[in-house]
């Protein structure tokens, strides 16, 4: 079993910078996509950001040249980086994770059903 904790959240001006963290243990895997979704009130799940074990990288249209999604992969860290941040970035921000156990080219994608474990959140208020 995995677990996700994710941490750096909190408030900040519009135009400001956050970085978030996600620690990874557990039974995790060398090879895995790993991704960053959000949540605002009355709104549907988004993907945000998603990368593989090999370093492919995808990213939502509304935070390309915004966000950047990296990894420590010795201290299976996942982060996202976040400037210029807006306040349509008001969200409870969770980071979510797929291992493969078998050999497998891990595809990149970032809809909902390609993760399959999830954590707690993290919550980012921008304010104007």
């Amino acid at each position: 079993q995995v677990q996700l904790v994710e941490s750096g959240g909190g408030s900040v001006q519009a135009g400001g910078s956050l970085r978030l963290s996600c620690a990874a243990s557990g039974y995790t895997a060398s090879r895995y996509r790993m991704g960053w979704f959000r949540q605002a009130p009355g709104k549907e799940r988004e993907g945000v950001a998603a990368i593989t074990n090999d370093g492919s990288t995808m990213y939502a249209d509304s935070v390309k040249g915004r966000f950047t999604i990296s990894q420590d992969n010795a201290k299976k860290t996942l982060f996202l980086q976040m400037n210029s941040l807006k306040p349509e970035d008001t969200a409870m921000y969770y980071c979510a994770a797929r291992y493969y156990y078998l050999y497998f080219v891990v595809p990149i994608a970032l809809h909902h059903t390609d993760f399959n474990t999830w954590g707690q959140g993290t919550q980012v208020t921008v304010s104007s």
